[in-house]
């Protein structure tokens, strides 16, 4: 059972629990990110703590919710509020679910012939720990099987013959099934009360049986019964019913890992209905499910040529040996780009909220992220040339876009911002030519999430030609659409989302397969009416082993190529140090930076002290170079949003005591020298009606991914140093952390920090500190809701 179980009074009451300093929500935070899944960011956390701000407001009740959003179980929950050693909310809690039985099976009345077998099931969900108890009337049944959900009564005689009842208890806590009634018959079939002469029966004469199969085999489970009237078989997996299997043969081809459980069948006629026994399937990770093998070259002009060899293991056991394997990366990098701005193209709203959150969730579960917005065909090939520095054996790769696209001949085609009108392949990125780059690094898993349209390009007739792929098993391609289709994004008032992503954010940081996760996602699409009939997700993959996102990072030695990997990476997250300046005038002002994107920063400025005889002052900023993006219409705006910032929105009112300006500098990667700017400082004196300007210029060196020099040419191979200079690069200052208090909190939490602007408490600087509150992007729910018209959204088009 799931937090969502529990009625709001029962929430309401645990949150007032957990509403503490000492022992509470925080403490819970931390305990649940065992789980990857249920890792929160620190904008997140933020987000809780801001709703004491509001009279009704409860930070624990906010995260049960969020906990409630990703499906948390309350063993789950008992669980780690016993690690926080919580003893008041256990202690109700406990008492709260021990009050949820429910009885998912119950027992079915059954005849049988004398010296058969007939199976009683009662299964129930509620708290860890419930204990069966099976009666004949009101005598206890004290054989071995009475004190389970399933009553066995074999063989079959006429003291059998009665009614019966389970009994499931948690503590003092008891709930009762329904009678079932066992009959013993002479023959296959007895006399029918409501058709005389006629004879009726059910009686199952093959039951399914338990086995072992490897993933991409086939599974076939059979159940056949003799009954009058004829039966009718409806297949179960894990109690939950499998509705498009209504035959006596269950068949599941390609089977994945999520197809592993329990199963079973309901047989049922017109008087009589049975259940079949428990058939567990388990499924391996290899293909391979022979004992020995011949393999046999058939190249165009060679002979047949054989090697045998013999498995090491039979299948069963096969199963059983590596079902367990756990797979480790040796680090895990992702490059996300989001094109928008199109100088030729429609101008699409979605990438910038879809790269942003699926930064944060593969921060949380540790990837190197470099997120990039609006890159022309230059900028994105030194993009992937610096992505491709950051692979290596072992490595996890993964490669989003989201913008225009298409694909010609099976080749996928991502297109830059400055693509002409009439644009063929010279004028884009081959996805299919970074696979086989990729591959040159010995990677552990390469991944490629293509949020794009897959129409047919017209204007290119050319097709090319990528290099050879090899055969590594660890490729997996998830098309936000399927080919010859266009791919959407939702249009709102605030932000929007891609199709794509408003379903796989839920999905992915689920602990599963990275094709399973793909598969859900596809079900979860598939479910929404909006998207029927325009556009399904695609997923290609030959995938060998049960590789995950989540999948822990496990390095034994501190390699040379694994140091300049960090070191490279960190260069593209390098803000500059926070710093005080002081005016003649007595102003002292603060400048403060924070990443929003590996290329647009945000700068704030911060009058700290001021004279008593000045009465109004503000600092702004000026004379930015050319190279960078500056909104001249948003720069300089007392909040967030003000200044062009949709991921994170500062709704308080401004401090007198601390009042800030915010200026969102964009395009970092095509800046060719140091940035540099001037800090021009207006102030009013008491009595006195003339404003006075004192102007002050300012150099902060190459932020963020602006000294990987994305602007210049690549060599055909490129080294790990091609990109900047050692001489003139500090490793100890990578990360301006602990001084700023805008910027990530420490270098061991950077691969988890949300890529948004974020205060810390800041106390020394001014009193009440302003809340952020991120702004919500289109929620599952939402999207499955039909007042979404695709009139007025623009689809990903292809030219």
């Amino acid at each position: 059972m799931s937090i969502d179980s529990l009625n709001e009074e029962v929430l309401r009451r645990l949150s007032k629990m957990l509403d503490n300093a000492t022992c509470g929500w925080r403490q819970l935070a931390s305990a649940v990110s065992e789980v990857p899944k249920f890792c929160y960011s620190e904008r997140e956390l933020t987000s809780c703590s801001l709703q004491v701000l509001s009279a009704a407001g409860s930070p624990g009740r906010t995260l049960l919710a969020r906990l409630a959003d990703r499906s948390c179980s309350l063993d789950f929950l008992l669980h780690c509020l016993r690690k926080i050693d919580h003893q008041e909310a256990v202690q109700y809690l406990t008492t709260v679910v021990a009050q949820l039985i429910q009885i998912t099976v119950q027992p079915q009345s059954q005849q049988a012939t004398l010296g058969g077998r007939v199976v009683l099931i009662c299964r129930a969900t509620g708290p860890p720990g419930l204990s069966y108890q099976w009666f004949k009337g009101k005598e206890e049944i004290l054989d071995e099987t009475g004190s389970t959900p399933e009553l066995i009564l074999c063989p079959l005689a006429q003291v059998h013959q009665g009614h019966y009842i389970c009994r499931v208890n948690h503590g003092e806590n008891v709930v009762f099934s329904q009678w079932a009634q066992v009959r013993c018959i002479v023959s296959a079939g007895c006399s029918s009360s409501l058709f005389p002469g006629a004879e009726s029966g059910l009686r199952i004469t093959r039951q399914p049986q338990s086995q072992a199969v490897s993933e991409g085999d086939t599974l076939l489970l059979e159940c056949h019964a003799e009954a009058n009237p004829p039966a009718q078989y409806e297949w179960y997996h894990n109690t939950i019913p499998l509705k498009q299997s209504k035959t006596q043969t269950l068949k599941i081809p390609c089977v994945t890992t999520a197809n592993r459980g329990q199963y079973r069948c309901k047989v049922l006629n017109l008087y009589h209905t049975a259940w079949s026994d428990t058939a567990t399937v388990t499924i391996g990770p290899s293909s391979i499910t022979e004992t020995s093998w011949v393999e046999v070259d058939r190249g165009p002009d060679s002979q047949e040529i054989h090697r045998s060899g013999v498995g090491p293991y039979p299948l069963q056991q096969m199963s059983k040996s590596t079902s367990t394997k756990h797979f480790y990366a040796t680090d895990k990098v992702a490059l996300l780009i989001g094109n928008m701005n199109y100088v030729y193209h429609t101008q699409l709203c979605a990438p910038i909220a879809d790269v942003h959150e699926l930064s944060n969730l593969l921060r949380q579960m540790n990837f190197k992220v470099v997120s990039l917005l609006d890159l022309n065909w230059q900028e994105m090939h030194s993009a992937v040339t610096e992505f491709l520095l950051l692979l290596d054996k072992g490595v996890y790769g993964l490669l989003y876009f989201a913008g225009h696209g298409y694909e010609n001949f099976g080749n996928s085609f991502m297109v830059p911002i400055d693509a002409p009108a009439s644009y063929t392949s010279e004028h884009c990125l081959c996805v299919q030519n970074i696979l086989t780059r990729m591959q040159e690094k010995e990677t552990g898993l390469n991944v490629f999430l293509l949020d794009m349209c897959r129409k047919r390009n017209p204007n290119d007739d050319v097709i090319v030609q990528p290099g050879l792929l090899k055969v590594t098993a660890n490729i997996v391609f998830g098309y936000a659409t399927c080919v010859d289709a266009e791919a959407y994004e939702v249009k709102r008032k605030d932000v929007s989302n891609g199709i794509f992503i408003s379903f796989l954010k839920k999905r992915v940081c689920e602990d599963e397969k990275v094709t399973v996760m793909l598969d859900r996602v596809a079900e979860d699409m598939g479910h929404c009416k909006i998207t029927k009939g325009r556009q399904a997700l695609e997923l290609r993959s030959n995938l060998s082993e049960r590789r995950s996102l989540t999948d822990h990072i496990q390095t034994f030695e501190c390699s040379a190529s694994q140091s300049a990997r960090n070191l490279q990476w960190a260069v593209a997250h390098d803000l500059p140090e926070s710093r005080c300046l002081q005016f003649e005038c007595g102003v002292k002002v603060q400048l403060g930076f924070a990443g929003e994107f590996s290329n647009i920063m945000v700068i704030y400025t911060r009058i700290l002290e001021q004279p008593k005889e000045i009465v109004s002052c503000s600092a702004q900023l000026t004379d930015f170079p050319e190279d960078v993006d500056i909104d001249l219409k948003k720069s300089n705006q007392e909040t967030l949003l003000e200044a062009g910032s949709c991921m994170l929105i500062d709704d308080s009112p401004a401090s007198p005591e601390a009042p800030s300006l915010y200026t969102r500098v964009q395009s970092l990667q095509r800046l060719r020298g140091e940035l540099t700017f001037t800090i021009c400082l207006h102030y009013t004196y008491a009595n006195m009606d003339d404003e006075v300007q004192e102007r002050q210029s300012v150099t902060i060196g190459k932020p963020l991914v602006s000294k990987l020099n994305l602007h210049k040419l690549r060599p055909p191979c490129a080294s790990s140093y091609s990109s900047f200079s050692y001489d003139s690069f500090n490793p100890s200052e990578c990360s301006s952390l602990s001084s700023d208090a805008w910027s990530y909190k420490s270098k061991a939490d950077l691969s988890r920090s949300v890529n948004v602007p974020e205060e810390t408490d800041g106390s020394e600087f001014f009193d009440a500190p302003k809340p952020l509150v991120a702004s919500k992007s289109l929620p599952l729910s939402q999207a499955s809701e039909t007042n979404y018209k695709f009139s007025d959204m623009y689809g990903f088009h292809s030219h």
